[in-house]
């Protein structure tokens, strides 16, 4: 793929819990239409989208009656395919991303490497917090969850550091937007860059 090819993908999954339609591009503008049927997930896919500036679109529906649990982690595994389906070849990227982002009492820090190497460290989160409901039904454990499914299946290396929060709310958006910040460094195309970031050859 050359760095002019459109960075694009169009994927759709269907099992017995779910149903997930994503369209995403990697050169757009942060614009996003989202509907998980869970609404704080919701919220946080429109803070990433808004600050990688990625454009996406997700229709997602599932057995929410039962919990939150089986749809959110659906799309975060349909949301990492698109990424690596639109990453191509990785031509001409650069390859590595870090942010630091407040918001308000919390501050997050990731890190990113898109490297073909899945993996995530995640740590820092207060201690309860996995149990917190945020926004009635998405509990604090699918923050990280998300992450997992979003870094292995998009092949990429992320760290994640909460520094510092009080609000599980402001923590789990902190989170997100940091992401978002370190994953449009790591996804840009810097021409500087000849060929593949890689002494391999091949990310």
């Amino acid at each position: 793929m050359s760095i002019s090819a459109p960075r694009t993908a169009s994927i759709r999954r269907a099992t017995s819990e779910s149903t997930v339609e994503l369209d995403l591009d990697l050169d757009g503008t942060g614009q996003s239409h989202i509907d998980t049927s869970v609404p704080f997930f919701n919220h946080l896919l429109t803070a990433f989208a808004k600050h990688s500036l990625t454009d996406l679109t997700v229709r997602a529906s599932g057995d929410t009656d039962i919990d939150a649990h089986h749809t959110v982690e659906d799309v975060s595994i349909v949301l990492g395919q698109a990424i690596r389906q639109a990453l191509g070849d990785k031509v001409g990227i650069s390859r590595y991303g870090d942010a630091l982002v407040p918001l308000d009492e919390a501050l997050a820090q990731a890190v990113v490497d898109i490297s073909g190497r899945p993996y995530l460290v995640h740590e820092g989160e207060p201690a309860g917090f996995e149990y917190h409901l945020i926004g009635g039904h998405f509990t604090g454990s699918l923050v990280r969850h998300t992450f997992e499914a979003i870094a292995f299946q998009s092949a990429m290396t992320v760290h994640i550091r909460v520094v510092g929060g009080r609000d599980p709310h402001h923590i789990a958006e902190a989170e997100y937007k940091a992401f978002a910040r370190a994953f449009r460094q790591a996804k840009s195309l810097d021409p500087l860059v000849s060929g593949i970031p890689s002494t391999k050859g091949a990310l």
